[in-house]
């Protein structure tokens, strides 16, 4: 099956255009930094030093980009370095993020959100897909039919990322609650090995590993794309401030790896198959089925519309103190300058 986009509506679409873990660390609750633009880069040449930012089986041009070099050339007159460090999961990019381990890092847009309600000093620069990437996950053959039959049961689902948020939006669409169930806080990963070896009835699972779990015969029990948030690619503000530049210039590859995926969707599977150990089939089904990469890369109104829905959530369960936290996150955490002037033609 075709990706519902296409390279053209993408190319379109940019040239129309062309004009976010819950604890404190130093630096949070402070007021954020003048955020800086993309104007601001025309002044500023960044030489030498280390880009550090990350990769994931969830984020597929991250693996596109890395995989053919994109970055490293398009740095190399600066002689900035590239440094690679994969992320597991949302979760485990906000820490890298907050503790300033990167640059640069994918997650989930609830994730984000959450992190910046906090006070990680975070904002999303582009948007790198629209994705269906999380659903309620059951063995083959198991009595859970529905959300309802979630009810006294143990579920595995990683905190701070958007399996997680799917999990609790699902619950209360059901007229349940955390109270009703009794969730396990594991890794992606770990989570569908426990749904395999019995340790839990459910997992909120998230793709490329949810993809790989049907293959293997385990069952979607709810799926609702409504309550996947999009995939943010976020930067630290010190970065966007001292390297704006740098920042441009990771947008831009961002932007080339996005019209040459839709392109190659093939290889793009293939190169997913290759990072996630996956069967090239599954791997397929994700890119062309799941992943939406032809989604409009400027972040906005689209997505601050659904973060705002999921934002309540973060107080209700306390992971966040209370609203006025997750509004001033709203109203701060989209730095839409790089990517209004992203320019894919950076990669010859």
């Amino acid at each position: 099956m075709k990706n519902r986009f296409t390279a053209t509506a993408l190319i379109a679409s940019a040239a129309a255009a062309a004009l976010l873990l819950t604890g404190c660390v130093a630096g949070e609750n402070q007021p954020a930094a003048e955020p800086a633009s993309s104007a601001d880069a025309a002044g500023i040449v960044t030489q030498g030093g280390t880009l550090n930012i990350d990769f994931a089986t969830y984020n597929p041009l991250s693996l596109v980009i890395k995989e053919k070099g994109w970055l490293e050339e398009a740095l190399a007159d600066q002689d900035i370095t590239v440094n690679w460090v994969q992320s597991a999961g949302s979760n485990k990019a906000n820490e890298a993020l907050r503790a300033n381990a990167i640059d640069v890092g994918s997650t989930a847009g609830s994730a984000a959100l959450l992190a910046r309600s906090n006070g990680s000093p975070i904002q999303v620069i582009d948007i790198y897909s629209q994705p269906e990437w999380a659903a309620l996950v059951v063995p083959a053959g198991s009595d859970i039919g529905s959300v309802d039959d979630l009810k006294g049961k143990q579920i595995a689902a990683t905190q701070g990322t958007d399996p997680y948020f799917f999990l609790l939006q699902s619950l209360e669409e059901a007229g349940l609650s955390l109270d009703d169930v009794t969730v396990q806080n594991l890794q992606h990963a770990d989570g569908w090995a426990a749904l395999q070896n019995g340790s839990v009835d459910a997992w909120a699972g998230l793709d490329p590993i949810m993809a790989g779990a049907e293959a293997a015969g385990a069952e979607l029990a709810y799926r609702n794309v409504d309550f996947n948030s999009y995939g943010f690619l976020n930067a630290t503000e010190s970065f966007i401030t001292e390297k704006p530049d740098v920042a441009q210039t990771v947008v831009d590859v961002y932007e080339h790896a996005r019209a040459w995926a839709l392109e190659n969707e093939e290889e793009t599977a293939q190169i997913l198959a290759d990072v996630a150990g996956l069967d090239l089939a599954v791997a397929t089904k994700v890119i062309t089925e799941r992943s939406n990469l032809g989604v409009d890369n400027v972040p906005g109104a689209a997505q601050v519309k659904v973060l705002t829905t999921i934002g309540p959530i973060f107080v209700e369960t306390g992971d966040v103190l209370d609203q006025g936290k997750v509004d001033d996150a709203l109203d701060t955490i989209v730095n839409d300058t790089f990517a209004t002037r992203a320019d894919p033609t950076i990669v010859e």
